[in-house]
């Protein structure tokens, strides 16, 4: 079974369900603290390609950040998104969980049956 990835941040109830979720189903995963560890914004931009998932799902648009860098109303690329986010890890929505080359935005948890 190829590795499986939770980008995760502990202190989101959300981020917890999809751990706890992964764990109830007996997977082996590695957790990802991008929050701690930071990502190179081609690396995501790949991660939400892979997953098929509109990108305004990836964002988190209740952000103090948000605001503040007048993202309201703009059409971001990909790519755009992804370098604002690996600058502003916070306006990235999570769990994220990757397997392999495919990925789901874990919203609700049960979504990540559909890449394992």
């Amino acid at each position: 079974m190829e590795k499986v990835i939770i980008w995760h941040n502990p202190r989101c109830r959300k981020s917890r369900e999809g751990l706890e979720y992964l764990k109830g189903k007996g997977i082996e995963f590695e957790i990802f603290e991008y929050l701690k560890e930071g990502f190179q914004p081609e690396e995501l931009a790949r991660i939400i390609r892979n997953s098929g998932q509109p990108l305004k799902e990836f964002i988190r648009t209740n952000e103090k950040e948000y605001r503040e860098l007048g993202l309201k109303g703009r059409e971001l690329t990909v790519e755009e998104f992804a370098a604002i986010a690996s600058k502003y890890p916070k306006l990235l929505q999570r769990p994220i969980v990757v397997r392999g080359n495919r990925a789901v935005l874990a919203r609700p948890p049960e979504k990540i049956d559909e890449i394992l």
